[in-house]
């Protein structure tokens, strides 16, 4: 257990986090990899599937191409856009390797989403006249934002979990300090930065539920046809009216309705 106590004294000394090569440098460069990379994914990946589940053809084609994808390990694309001449334009080498590698999660999931949409809705919405763009935009991404959500959130994961590459062909991102602690033999600098890279996962992951809940047009909807526990209770016939079939009885100090004639009292 000794290596728990030398990785928290690794991240609780001052040095490791400021200055050049710093913690909160790599950090910086991480999420804005990052960051980079899940928007020119998104830019590419979502108009055309929403497009696609939209008109309904050409999709599954499409979804099985970008699934394929993955079979193709990122290490190995990184290394051979690295070989090329576009290894010497910075980091777009690694940007590239990492945009292909979150395309399938957001390709499948908003595909998915807009082709899983209520046909009942749908035809409901047809027949009021919806053109083809109102359709989508009013009625299909709505009913598809959480699982479209949930293809983002998971692309935003494998992101940040896979930066750490970009330090191989000397970029920047928490994956310099895993390196740099294989190369000095640092073993609680290696953990250290593993963890740190974990923990931004997670945040980000929490960051995307909440942005969900904050665009979700449904979630209100959904909230508001929640009967509240006084609607609950007041929906059984537990309470002492009047029962409107044979045999009803009236409550006590309740006059029956038109028609009806209480019953007799008994006499001893």
């Amino acid at each position: 257990m000794h290596i728990v106590g030398e990785v928290w004294t690794w991240l609780t000394t001052g040095s490791h986090w400021g200055g050049e090569g710093g913690v909160l440098q790599r950090l910086g460069e991480h999420v804005y990899l990052t960051g980079v990379c899940l928007l020119i994914s998104c830019a590419l990946a979502l108009p055309v599937a929403l497009w696609l589940g939209h008109v309904g053809r050409g999709g599954a084609l499409a979804v099985n191409i970008s699934n394929a994808g993955r079979a193709v390990p990122t290490f190995a694309v990184l290394v051979l856009l690295t070989m090329s001449p576009l290894g010497k334009q910075g980091d777009w080498a690694t940007i590239v390797a990492l945009v292909l590698f979150a395309l399938p999660p957001l390709l499948t999931n908003a595909y998915t989403g807009i082709r899983g949409a209520d046909p009942q809705v749908v035809e409901a919405a047809r027949g009021m006249g919806m053109t083809g763009w109102q359709l989508m935009r009013q009625v299909e991404l709505p009913l598809a934002l959480p699982l479209i959500m949930t293809g983002i959130q998971t692309a935003a994961v494998q992101l940040v979990a896979t930066a750490t590459l970009a330090a191989l062909p000397g970029g920047g991102g928490l994956g310099r300090l895993i390196t740099a602690g294989f190369g000095n033999y640092d073993t609680p600098q290696v953990v250290a930065g593993a963890l740190l890279v974990a923990v931004l996962a997670l945040l980000v992951e929490r960051a995307l539920t909440l942005v969900e809940r904050f665009l979700d047009p449904m979630r209100k909807r959904r909230a508001s046809r929640r009967p509240s526990p006084a609607d609950v209770k007041g929906d059984d016939g537990g309470r002492g009216g009047y029962d409107d079939t044979d045999g009803g009885s009236t409550g006590p100090g309740q006059d029956p309705p038109p028609g009806k004639t209480a019953p007799a009292a008994s006499t001893a």
